[in-house]
């Protein structure tokens, strides 16, 4: 029986497939000639551009990973060196796209495998106790707990007499913040931005507006004042590795410097996870952006509601 081979499992958007390559005794130029002949031979991208920085992703505790040199590699390696042997080869998987192409949209083929398509875990779950009847749903469940939550005595605080389902109700609220995201807009780079999609446009708040130069400083209702909605003009601003212009509207919102509306989301055709607060990715070079998950308090410690 011939040994196994040392495999790399490779995803792109509309395919998937292996190669030959050990992370250990092989080079990345290695690899990324062996990804170019694959790619030139099987017809994968349209693009005459070699397998490069930008191309090549991977995952690693529940995160993808950027895989553009010799640095990102060396991680790579020893990211996936088990300091044991393991029981079971352990087999790498990469993320190919080109990232001067978009990325396919329906109804196009979308590869399942390719992290920016896939579906959320909790999907499989949910289809697999489908046949388990309506009288184990989880709704059910959870109407069975307030029930017994009315009655029992022993579901009141002890503290200071709440009910039990009133604290979790507010604990519940409390974990669910607002999501943030670092970009630069205009020549202002590292800033916290709000990504909502209840918001139409891309606001900026008038005090960033006035301490950056947006707006004067001496700035006076009727004058960049409030008289509606106000328009600071065309901005470049960028999230992740692609800049794109929007039009920028002023904004008396406090808490957050810019926010980014379905305008934005739109045109990056951002993808979000109801499941996971954390999950953002941009549709159009499949990059997943980092997100921050704020939730804002009063002076009191009351929950400040993002609408």
């Amino acid at each position: 029986m011939h040994p196994r081979p040392p495999v790399l499992d490779v995803h792109t958007p509309s395919a998937s497939f292996s190669i030959v390559h050990s992370l250990q005794q092989e080079t990345l130029a290695t690899l990324l000639e062996r990804l170019n002949r694959k790619v030139a031979t099987a017809g994968i991208s349209n693009s005459d551009d070699s397998v490069g920085p930008g191309w090549l992703k991977y995952e690693w505790n529940d995160s993808i990973w950027n895989l553009d040199d010799e640095s990102d590699y060396s991680i790579l390696i020893w990211r996936f060196t088990p300091s044991s042997p393991p029981a079971r080869p352990i087999t790498p998987c990469l993320f190919l796209h080109p990232p001067s192409q978009p990325l396919p949209t329906p109804p196009a083929y979308q590869n399942p495998s390719y992290y920016a398509f896939r579906r959320p875990a909790s999907s499989s779950r949910s289809s697999s106790n489908g046949n388990r009847g309506p009288e184990k749903s989880l709704r059910s469940t959870k109407s069975k707990k307030s029930g017994r939550s009315k009655h029992d005595p022993s579901a009141m605080s002890e503290d200071d007499g709440v009910p039990a389902h009133k604290r979790a109700f507010e604990q519940f609220h409390s974990e669910n913040g607002v999501r943030t995201v670092i970009g630069t807009i205009g020549p202002i780079p590292g800033v916290r931005m709000l990504l909502k999609g209840g918001y139409r446009h891309v606001y900026m708040s008038r005090s960033f507006a006035r301490r950056h130069g947006f707006i004067p400083a001496d700035a006076v209702p009727g004058y960049y004042g409030y008289s509606g909605l106000v328009s600071l003009g065309a901005w470049p601003l960028t999230l992740g590795s692609r800049t794109t212009q929007h039009q920028v509207y002023l904004s008396e919102e406090t808490h957050f410097d810019v926010i980014l509306g379905r305008a934005f989301m739109e045109k990056r055709y951002i993808k979000t996870d109801p499941l996971d607060m954390t999950s953002v990715v941009c549709g159009d070079t499949g990059e997943k952006i980092d997100c921050e998950v704020v939730v804002l308090r009063d002076g009191r410690g009351g929950i400040i509601t993002i609408t």
